[in-house]
């Protein structure tokens, strides 16, 4: 690994180890300033409606000045943000710390960016590769944190959290090299060519795939502190152990099971098994009325997140021609932001006024939809061989 890698894999690590460290605690901390599960989906959702508006911006930003800024500036945000949640006294100023954190969240795809430098096109894959080991650490070691800390007080994992995103933002300033460019991975503002590229029937087709998947994960993630606190009496260092052990199991699947299955039936039929998987997951969590019925009931889900996530992300690119893959990738993030954006809102907003079982099963319904969607979904000969020319 080259100097330029393991630096990016050692910041993204330890950002993502902050975020993790939130996750499993902001229903709880929200709740003690009195938010209601739907103000807390708000504060989950407002996240990433800055971020889905902030990005475009940060993109252009860092094609002409430069990744290392925006990184710097983006891990910093992130730093200020936590602080913030660390010394609020109301929801209002909750809601302040997420947008400050959301407009300034550039940090991931910058990175991508970063790595779209310093790599060729052959080493690429691999590259990316090391961020998706960092996000797999990272949200195992976050929560796991989070777990241990909330017994101190619920500030105490936010403090950590902000404490390890100032060393990532340290690390970046100090050590990481800025890039010459060699191709501007952001292609510039996504709002103005998504038009375009929704008029084509196939990335029409794709894009809501991508939405109504990321719509459905963002339902699940939302709530389940609040699900596994209503039904099971979970409390921070519960929810968070739990994080943790759903995100070892990912790890697992995603080193171990992914890229064989891929191999040997395809991209396509392995996203259908992860929707599958997903779906069934979600229904037995609504079934289960034990902890140890609950934790079984993860085993499917994380075999449906698994396989889901690398393989969607895969779909989209092959709608894309070689020209314009920064363009769709670019479009795809929009959309799944939207996604991150209205999930949250519905899944915590129906858990409060329905049940905590509405949330798990409007969104395996939403999975079931986006398997009709996939099902429908062919690529012509001559698309697949402009997708292998570009590659």
């Amino acid at each position: 690994m080259t100097r330029p890698l393991l630096i990016i894999f050692l910041t993204i690590f330890v950002n993502l180890v902050g975020f993790g460290i939130i996750i499993p605690l902001l229903p709880f901390y929200a709740e003690t300033f009195g938010a209601s599960p739907t103000v807390i989906g708000l504060l989950f959702a407002v996240f990433s409606l800055c971020q889905l508006a902030a990005a475009p911006a940060l993109g252009d930003i860092s094609d002409h000045h430069g990744r290392r800024p925006v990184l710097v500036f983006s891990l910093l945000g992130t730093v200020i943000s936590f602080v913030m949640l660390a010394v609020a006294h109301s929801v209002a100023m909750l809601f302040a710390a997420r947008i400050v954190d959301g407009l300034s969240g550039g940090n991931i795809s910058t990175a991508r960016a970063y790595v779209a430098d310093v790599t060729e096109p052959k080493d690429r894959a691999r590259a990316y590769g090391l961020i998706g080991a960092a996000f797999g650490l990272g949200f195992i070691l976050g929560p796991a944190l989070s777990g241990v800390l909330a017994k101190i007080s619920y500030t105490a994992p936010i403090w950590a959290a902000a404490a390890v995103t100032l060393v990532a933002t340290v690390m970046a300033w100090a050590w990481l090299p800025e890039t010459v460019h060699r191709a501007h991975a952001g292609t510039g503002n996504p709002f103005r060519y998504l038009p375009a590229l929704l008029h084509r029937p196939l990335v029409r087709r794709v894009l809501l795939i991508d939405f109504t998947y990321w719509f459905a994960f963002a339902v699940f993630q939302t709530t389940f502190a609040l699900f596994a606190a209503r039904r099971f009496g979970f409390d921070v260092s519960r929810t968070g152990y739990f994080f943790a052990g759903f995100g070892i199991l990912g790890a697992i699947i995603q080193g171990g099971f992914i890229r064989p299955i891929v191999r040997a039936i395809g991209d396509k039929p392995t996203f259908i098994l992860g929707l599958v998987c997903g779906a069934v997951g979600l229904v037995s969590a609504t079934l289960a009325h034990s902890v140890a019925a609950f934790a079984l009931a993860l085993v499917p889900l994380a075999f449906g997140i698994g396989f889901g996530h690398p393989t969607v992300s895969s779909l989209v690119s092959l709608v894309a021609r070689g020209d314009e893959q920064g363009r769709v990738q670019g479009a795809a993030s929009a959309v799944e932001s939207l996604g991150r954006t209205v999930g949250p809102i519905w899944g915590n907003s129906s858990l409060e006024r329905f049940s905590e079982s509405t949330p798990y099963i409007s969104a395996a319904a939403i999975l079931l939809l986006t398997l009709l969607l996939t099902v429908g979904f062919h690529i012509t000969d001559h698309e697949s061989a402009a997708t292998a020319t570009a590659q």
